[in-house]
């Protein structure tokens, strides 16, 4: 099992939200008006959250889609790290933005 740091977001859906509500893939699927593979795949981990999936999880759950999606952020830079295998000390900072900008 990975770290919750780490967990894939379909991991954290399976553990925390389906099992303890004895939901399965296709009956959360049919609750949230989606193809079950698309649940399945999540679950499984082959297939990342989108934004619609996530607000539709949020509205179930009641939690906020924001939720969802920094699970899903977390993970996809936790992966981009581990596999670029360097903290791109190679990259030099760029100029400061003024805050006009921002």
């Amino acid at each position: 099992m990975s770290s919750k740091k780490n967990a894939h977001p379909g991991e954290i859906l399976a553990r925390q939200f389906m099992e303890p509500a004895e939901l399965s893939a296709n009956a959360l699927a049919r609750e949230l008006g989606v193809p079950p593979n698309r649940i399945s795949s999540i679950i499984n981990g082959s297939r990342g959250l989108t934004a619609d999936t996530a607000l539709r999880l949020a509205r179930y759950f009641k939690t906020t889609p924001e939720f969802w999606m920094d699970l899903r952020n977390n993970y996809e830079l936790a992966q981009a790290r581990a596999e670029s295998g360097k903290e791109y000390a190679d990259i030099k900072p760029g100029p400061k933005i003024s805050e006009a900008a921002e």
